[in-house]
C-alpha cells in the first residue's frame, strides 16, 4: 500500500541560501569554498526530498533529519573532496593485481617522477646540441643495455626500442604498421580475450590486418603456417595465453621454429609476450612464461610487453626489435597518438636503471616474487601473536596456515608460489561481512574469502603495512 505524502512536508525543508546562512555551514563555506559547499547543500536537500517522496520520513523524522542537516552537509562535502583514487593495502596475494594498478612503483620511480613532474625537464630537448630531441631516447639507451647480450650471442645485430601507452596499443601500432590491408597468421589456441572483452581479432580489425586463422584449438604446427603463407601474407604473429593454459592432447610450433620459418619466407615474426620480463623468470619459481630475452634469442624480429606486469614498472607498452622495423613504426603517426607521457618515462627510466644496477629489490613486484614462504610466515607469525595478545575479539579467530601466491596481470596462469597464510573466522560474522568490513576501513584492505574464510596473503603486503592491518583487525572487535 503506497502512503500519501504530505506537500506541508516539502515546505519544512529550508532553502539553499537558508543553509548557507547557518553559523556552522559559513564555516565550511569560508574553509572549502562557497561552490563545494553550496553543491553539498543541494545534495542533501535532494536526499531529503527522495527520502519524504518514497515516504521515508514523516514529519517527526523530518524534524529530525532538519536539526542534523547542517552534520549531513560536513559529511556529503568530505566525501565529494575526497579523491576517489585512494591507496589500499593489497592482502590478496596476487602481485600483478590488474583492479589493484598492478605492478607498484619502487622509491627511486617515485622520486624520478616527483622530480620531473614538478620542474619543467629536458623530455624533447638535446642538451648537447640545443635542439629538438626524441623522448625515447631517455630509456631506449636502457634497453639496448638490457638486450646486449642478446646482440653478443649474434641473434640479433641490433634491437631498438620504443614506448606507448600499453601492449595494446604496441600490437596494434605494429600490426598497422607492418600488416595493414595485409594477412597476418595466427593459431586459433592464441586468439585470446584478455580482462574487459579486450580480443585480439578486434585489435587485428582496428589496425587493419586481416587475421588468417590456422590450426586448431589445441594443436597446431609448423607446417599449418607454411601452408597458409600466400603473397598477402605480412606476419606471423604468436600471442601469450593470457589467464588459461591449455593441456592435455596439445601441439604448438616452438618460437625457433617460426622463426626459422619467418626467415624462409622473408616475413616478420611477432611475439606478443603480454606481460614480458626482464629477469630469469626460473630464479623466481615461474617456469612458464617466456622474457623478452627467450623471445630475441629465438630469433623473433618483433617483441611486445607491458610495462607494469612482470617488468615491474610503470603502465606502458613495449615494442623491442630489428631496428628497420621498429624506425617503421616510429615514423607511423599512430605513434604520436599513443606516445606516453614524461611521468611514464621517468617511471620506466628508474626501473630500467634498477635492472642495469641488478637491484631487483628496488622493484616491488620482483621482490614480491622473491619472498620465501619462510620469511612470510614468520611476519604472518608475529602478526597474528600480537593480534592474540591484544585479545583481538573473543568472536573472531586467527590461525595461519599453507598457501599459494599467484603472479596475476595474465602473467605465468599455472605459476604459484608458495606461502603463509592469515586466516580469520568468526562464529557471528560471515567470512563475506568480514571482508566488506576490512574493504570499509582505513586504509582499505582487500584479502580474500576461500572455504568460509578470510585469508590474507603478506607477499603483497609492505612490512610497513603490518602494523596498519593490525590496528584494523584489533578494532573489528566492537563488529563482531
Amino acid at each position: 500500500m503506497s502512503r500519501t505524502v504530505s506537500p506541508e512536508l516539502f515546505r519544512e525543508l529550508p532553502s539553499v541560501d537558508e543553509l548557507l546562512r547557518v553559523p556552522e555551514v559559513s564555516a565550511l563555506a569560508a574553509a572549502h569554498g562557497v561552490s563545494p559547499v553550496t553543491d553539498a547543500a543541494r545534495a542533501v536537500l535532494a536526499q531529503l526530498r527522495d527520502a519524504i517522496s518514497s515516504g521515508l520520513l514523516d514529519g517527526p523524522g523530518l524534524a529530525m533529519a532538519v536539526q542534523g542537516i547542517a552534520a549531513a552537509l560536513e559529511r556529503q562535502l568530505r566525501t565529494a573532496l575526497t579523491y576517489s583514487l585512494r591507496p589500499v593495502i593489497n592482502a590478496t596475494g596476487v602481485i600483478l593485481h590488474t583492479n589493484l594498478g598492478r605492478a607498484p612503483l619502487g622509491e627511486p620511480a617515485i622520486e624520478h617522477v616527483r622530480e620531473t613532474s614538478a620542474q619543467y625537464s629536458n623530455l624533447e630537448f638535446d642538451l648537447k646540441s640545443g635542439e629538438r630531441g626524441k623522448r625515447d631516447v631517455h630509456v631506449e639507451r636502457l634497453f639496448q643495455r638490457l638486450l646486449a647480450e642478446v646482440i653478443s650471442t649474434g641473434q640479433a645485430d641490433s634491437v631498438s626500442t620504443i614506448v606507448v601507452n600499453n601492449n595494446a596499443a604496441a600490437v596494434l601500432l605494429a600490426l598497422n604498421t607492418l600488416a595493414d590491408g595485409s594477412e597476418v597468421i595466427v593459431s586459433r589456441g592464441e586468439l585470446v580475450e584478455i580482462g574487459g572483452s579486450f580480443r585480439i581479432p578486434d585489435v587485428m580489425a582496428k589496425s587493419g590486418a586481416i587475421l588468417r586463422e590456422v590450426g586448431t584449438t589445441n594443436r597446431t604446427r609448423v607446417a599449418d603456417y607454411r601452408n597458409a603463407i600466400t603473397d598477402r601474407t605480412r606476419m606471423l604473429l604468436r600471442v601469450h595465453r593470457s589467464n588459461f593454459e591449455i593441456t592435455g592432447f596439445t601441439e604448438q610450433a616452438s618460437t625457433a621454429e617460426l622463426a626459422a620459418l619467418a626467415r624462409e619466407r622473408g616475413i616478420p615474426l611477432m611475439d606478443d609476450l603480454g606481460s614480458g620480463a626482464l629477469v630469469d623468470l626460473q630464479s623466481l619459481g615461474i617456469g612458464d612464461d617466456s622474457s623478452v630475452f627467450d623471445s630475441l634469442r629465438a630469433g623473433v624480429d618483433i617483441v611486445t610487453f607491458s610495462g607494469d606486469k612482470l617488468l615491474g614498472g610503470p603502465q606502458a607498452g613495449m615494442i623491442s626489435g630489428q631496428p628497420s622495423l621498429v624506425n617503421r613504426m616510429r615514423s607511423n603517426s599512430l605513434f604520436r597518438a599513443l606516445r606516453v607521457d614524461k611521468l611514464t618515462y621517468a617511471a620506466l627510466e628508474a626501473t630500467l636503471l634498477a635492472y642495469v644496477k641488478r637491484d631487483h629489490d628496488a622493484i616491488p613486484a620482483v621482490r614480491m616474487m622473491r619472498l620465501s614462504k619462510d620469511a612470510i610466515g614468520k611476519r604472518a607469525e608475529a602478526l597474528a601473536a600480537s593480534l592474540r595478545a591484544s585479545q583481538l575479539s573473543p568472536k573472531v579467530e586467527i590461525e595461519t596456515i599453507d598457501g599459494e601466491s599467484v603472479i596475476g596481470g595474465g602473467a605465468a596462469p599455472s605459476s604459484v608460489l608458495p606461502t603463509r597464510l592469515l586466516a580469520l573466522s568468526s562464529a557471528n560474522t560471515s567470512a563475506n561481512e568480514l571482508a566488506t568490513l576490512l574493504r570499509s576501513s582505513d586504509p582499505p584492505i582487500i584479502a580474500r574469502v576461500e572455504g568460509g574464510r578470510v585469508l590474507l596473503d603478506l607477499r603483497t603486503v609492505f612490512p610497513e603495512q603490518d602494523g596498519a592491518i593490525a590496528k584494523v583487525l584489533a578494532a573489528l572487535r566492537g563488529n563482531c
